[in-house]
């Protein structure tokens, strides 16, 4: 699966690509969509290198490609990305390896290419696809684990737990891109000790650090992906954070799953990270002793030898008092994706095992990724075990749930001895106050 594309050797012509730490070097590629920031300009596709964007349209114009690299430029060059998606691993493939060979340091096409540039430091950025439908996994068997001994401590994790991939079809109207800010949602609660509910802002107001999964090539309806192809059908993956209230969900959420709780707002970093470019951080999908093996139809050797990935993943908060005394966010979180209980082709396998059909541009949320210790949760309901224990912020600050103006911002790299370290930019989402209705 690795190639040229992955060579750690290359540099590229783009000098800020070769700086040490960056998320885009020429090994990457990840594909957005954007504009010029303040620009009546249409949005087009984009490709990260270094400091800088390959404005796909562009690039389309240019000439320089030829065949599906073209091809695959021109789809790209839309306002969205379903086009470039649609058409499947071998189009992608040619548009990534035609840009790398055209990027890497001596290459002829440098000065067309040049012309194609536009710097990330002017741009601003949408939703990468237009998605008709949003699924939110539960793979982390850790999350899930922690989360039930709050609620059923003689019995957290429910029997189905280990044999399905368990998740629930979200709303894909919110989801915003890296920068989104959103209001504290309202909603119905249970108070402790009351016997009627109340209605108000949400005071539990949570976050949930997931990894995005764009869907590529589709399937017919009817027609169940294979494991052994389900791979085929992804485009790539982003940064997720899908807010949470969770005291709206612990009223609402019986006995058909969470509405309000989680509908309000969905998170996602600009840059999809393409399975091509991951595939030197692919690492084997292994169970704990004593598990139960996936059943056939989400078992196969290329998912056990290499179906999970690398993904160092961390959550950063700034309060509005860090903030104005010119502080960066506090790292209050750092986990990996290699612990998820379930691989991204088991997610697409069972998500159409009934003949569910997939279209390009939907997007599958990964769940929460917690790791197998309590700083690796990937929530403040774990983090602060359900409100019990408040984290401490370097300024002294505490945080039990988020507060008006709060900034989260998600990372996610890979990074390992004898391969480029890539990485997905950022993932930065803002709390705004309740807007209480009259009456």
């Amino acid at each position: 699966m690795l190639n040229d594309t992955h060579h750690p050797g290359l540099r590229s012509w783009v000098a800020s690509a070769n700086a040490a730490g960056t998320d885009f070097p020429i090994q990457n590629l990840p594909f957005a969509v954007f504009r010029r920031q303040r620009s009546s300009e249409p949005w087009r596709g984009g490709v990260a290198i270094g400091d800088q964007i390959v404005d796909l349209a562009a690039l389309a114009q240019s000439g320089v490609l030829q065949g599906q690299a073209a091809a695959a430029a021109q789809a790209g060059a839309q306002d969205k990305l379903n086009a470039l998606m649609a058409l499947g691993t071998a189009a992608w493939s040619a548009l990534r390896l035609a840009l790398s060979r055209a990027l890497r340091e001596g290459s002829p096409e440098q000065a067309a290419l040049q012309a194609c540039l536009v710097p990330q430091a002017e741009a601003e950025y949408a939703v990468p696809a237009r998605i008709g439908d949003y699924t939110d996994f539960y793979t982390s068997v850790h999350h899930a684990t922690n989360i039930g001994k709050q609620f059923r401590p003689d019995n957290p994790l429910l029997p189905n737990y280990k044999w399905v991939p368990i998740g629930y079809h979200g709303r894909a109207s919110s989801i915003g891109v890296s920068g989104q800010q959103f209001r504290r949602p309202l909603g119905q609660t249970m108070p402790p000790g009351a016997t009627v509910p109340s209605f108000g802002p949400c005071k539990r107001l949570d976050i949930e650090l997931e990894l995005g999964i764009f869907i590529g090539s589709g399937n017919a309806l009817g027609d169940a992906v294979e494991i052994t192809e389900a791979e085929d059908h992804v485009f790539g993956i982003c940064l997720l954070n899908d807010w949470s209230a969770r005291d709206i969900q612990g009223w609402e959420y019986q006995p058909l799953g969470p509405f309000l709780a989680k509908n309000f707002a969905t998170t996602v970093s600009p840059w999809v990270v393409t399975l091509e470019a991951l595939a030197p951080y692919r690492v084997p999908f292994t169970r704990a002793e004593g598990d139960p093996q996936p059943m056939a139809y989400l078992d196969s050797a290329a998912n056990r030898s290499g179906g999970a990935f690398d993904i160092q993943l961390q959550v950063g908060l700034q309060t509005p008092q860090m903030r104005e005394a010119g502080q960066l966010e506090a790292s209050i979180c750092r986990t990996n994706y290699r612990h998820a209980y379930w691989t991204v082709a088991q997610m697409v396998t069972h998500h159409t095992v009934n003949g569910c059909n997939l279209q390009p541009g939907d997007l599958l949320g990964s769940g929460t990724l917690s790791g197998p210790t309590l700083d690796q949760a990937g929530a403040l309901i774990e983090l602060t075990t359900g409100g019990k224990h408040p984290l401490t912020l370097p300024g002294g600050e505490q945080r039990t749930w988020l507060e008006d103006g709060d900034r989260v911002v998600l990372r996610g790299w890979c990074e390992k001895t004898g391969a480029a370290r890539i990485g997905f930019g950022e993932c930065v989402g803002t709390v705004l106050p309740a807007r209480v209705p009259k009456g």
